[in-house]
């Protein structure tokens, strides 16, 4: 999925590798060093994605959100700011921003969060389901033996029973080796009807499943969290 985004940061260093890395990815970057030359940018070429610093001089990324959730308000919006407080993240996303990254980063974490935020704001969240093959035919995960038909999985002869919101996870993550799923997909897999769960509610099915089937559940090898993004299997 290559997109066009815009890159509203004051600082050249920070706006230079955040770019690199994107150009990297094969997307179309836009440029703009404070938030008035951001807006004219977006108002020339509408990108598919938005990634904005919180302060700029002129005029902040929270104004720039405020602009944008009005006259574009399906437009993916990432908050890159090296502001860690947690009134900061909380204004950000309630004025409408769908995720936020604290500097300094890191590179896969910035290719996963746009990953993650252009498909469920782009694509829609039919799109990625449809791309996550549930298969019935029994599978191998870092030495753990996954068996759809019985709802089990074994280990070292160890058998263990499966709910079916996990064996959802683990076929949606095998499905996808070495690549995140975010975690509102983890939560339409799981509970597939009525509402969503709390975060709390994900956090601990994770956890137990971790328990049972993780040699080390503190190190995990088979479901690897990638923080405020979602999770990830590496074979």
């Amino acid at each position: 999925m290559k997109l066009t985004i815009l890159v509203a940061e004051d600082d050249p260093h920070t706006r230079a590798a955040l770019c690199e890395v994107l150009r990297r990815e094969g997307h179309s970057v836009i440029e703009a060093a404070d938030g008035k030359e951001a807006q004219f940018r977006f108002d020339k070429k509408a990108p598919d994605l938005a990634c904005l610093d919180v302060m700029m001089p002129g005029v902040s990324g929270f104004d720039l959100c405020r602009h944008f959730r009005k006259t574009h308000p399906k437009l993916p919006i990432l908050f890159i700011t090296a502001k860690s407080e947690e009134i900061d993240k909380v204004v950000g996303l309630e004025l409408g921003a769908d995720d936020y990254i604290v500097k300094p980063f890191g590179t896969k974490e910035v290719i996963a969060r746009i990953r993650a935020v252009g498909r469920r704001c782009i694509n829609g969240f039919a799109n990625e389901t449809d791309e996550i093959k549930f298969s019935q035919n029994d599978f191998e995960m870092a030495g753990l033996i996954v068996m759809p038909r019985r709802m089990q999985a074994s280990r070292d002869e160890t058998t263990i029973n499966l709910t079916t919101k996990e064996l959802r996870i683990l076929q949606a993550l095998h499905s996808r080796p070495g690549e995140v799923i975010d975690r509102e997909t983890i939560f339409r897999i799981g509970w597939q009807e009525g509402p969503p769960p709390s975060t709390r509610t994900l956090d601990q099915t994770i956890s137990n499943l971790r328990k049972r089937i993780e040699l080390d559940p503190k190190h995990p090898d088979i479901i690897e969290t990638v923080y405020g993004v979602g999770y990830r299997y590496e074979p």
